[in-house]
């Protein structure tokens, strides 16, 4: 984990220079996640190129995975002077606490914005209305398509699994699902998109689905009673990387040989996991929503220098995921295999800085094209 280190130094200094400029638009970005796990650091490496790029001073808060520390770093957000707050927030809705912090920081009339997972259609939805109305902080919110995630490795495992015969002796093929949580959004949805492919193939059956909080110890203990219990289970979907870990190291464990045996998808472009679809043991892989937070802070930076984004709506819902091949993997490895995206012109995309651009493109795969044209 050498690297990762290193990487973590890059960005916390990158992150000093950024602070540095006092008259450049600030942005605090409350990550939910820990700054030594891959796919938060990664976001916020992305998000410290966009903002280096752009002139934004970009200060990074970690919650370390528990959704009270977002809470508490949002109520002294706003117990800050003014001259020390920012002029933005971006923050996700993991575990839904989305409304609560647009609640605690419009407050103090300091303007939010949802990036990765938005406010859910439910009881949030009915007390928040919709952004820049019962909160006129909250500007609107930039959300990955989910459900394309957990569709497109679904789809690519249960045509995996039909080409190769790994029917049950029921003739069917059955999968297991390892699900993150229970109220984030953009899990929720990962799952709908894994169901819409079951149903689609019509030979599949879902033997049973579980939640291991993205966690891939808790992944790997569920499995090896998942896999006693539903033995003709050949087929093992999972919401995130590290999950998939969890199961493969489970079947592992019992003798199995994923990409083999059994089959295995999972979503995030960490190195292993990267890796794991190059060598076969993944079946499928979809990534690119790290870019999410990147992208939020172009729209930002249009608003902030008066270019607004309300005229492609302020709740947008994109595609962003890619299903990897093995060459884009590749790709991806070389190119941002260390977490730095400075290579990336992040001034592209925004519409102040490109006034012929008409509709923003959040399509993670025209990063690396932009990159591979450069090289």
């Amino acid at each position: 984990m050498c690297w990762l280190r290193s990487v973590l130094i890059v960005s916390l200094s990158l992150g000093c220079v950024l602070c540095c400029d006092a008259a450049a638009m600030s942005v605090t970005f409350l990550n939910p996640g820990k700054p030594d796990e891959v796919y938060w650091l990664t976001a916020s490496n992305s998000m410290l190129a966009a903002a280096k790029d752009l002139d934004v001073r970009l200060e990074v808060m970690y919650a370390n995975r528990n959704h009270l520390n977002t809470l508490t770093q949002a109520k002294q957000l706003a117990a800050r002077e003014l001259k020390d707050r920012p002029d933005y927030v971006i923050l996700s809705n993991d575990h839904a606490v989305g409304f609560e912090v647009i609640r605690i920081l419009d407050a103090a009339n300091i303007k939010t914005f949802l990036a990765f997972s938005g406010l859910r259609e439910q009881s949030e939805r009915l007390l928040a209305t919709v952004p820049r109305q019962h909160f006129q902080g909250w500007l609107g919110s930039l959300e990955p398509r989910a459900e394309e995630a957990g569709y497109l490795t679904a789809r690519a495992l249960i045509q995996h699994g039909q080409q190769h015969h790994m029917q049950g002796a029921d003739g069917r093929l059955h999968m297991l699902a390892i699900a993150g949580d229970r109220s984030t959004p953009a899990s929720l949805k990962r799952n709908e998109g894994m169901r819409r492919a079951v149903a689609e193939a019509k030979d599949v059956v879902v033997d049973q689905e579980v939640y291991a909080e993205w966690n891939r110890a808790k992944a790997q203990e569920q499995s090896e009673w998942l896999f006693q219990r539903h033995p003709q289970a050949r087929l093992i979907w999972a919401g995130s990387d590290l999950m998939a870990f969890g199961a493969m190291d489970s079947w592992k464990n019992k003798g199995g040989q994923p990409g083999k045996d059994a089959y295995f998808s999972a979503v995030n472009t960490s190195s292993e996991a990267l890796a794991a679809l190059e060598s076969g043991s993944l079946t499928a892989l979809a990534g690119g929503h790290f870019i999410a937070g990147a992208f939020a802070l172009v729209m930002l930076y249009d608003y902030h220098h008066g270019q607004d984004f309300k005229e492609e709506g302020l709740e947008l819902d994109r595609s962003m995921f890619i299903l990897f091949s093995k060459d884009e993997a590749r790709k991806f490895q070389r190119r941002f295999g260390r977490l730095d995206f400075t290579q990336v012109d992040f001034k592209k995309f925004s519409k102040v800085l490109n006034p012929k651009l008409k509709k923003y493109d959040f399509n993670f795969r025209q990063i690396l094209t932009q990159v591979e044209k450069h090289q």
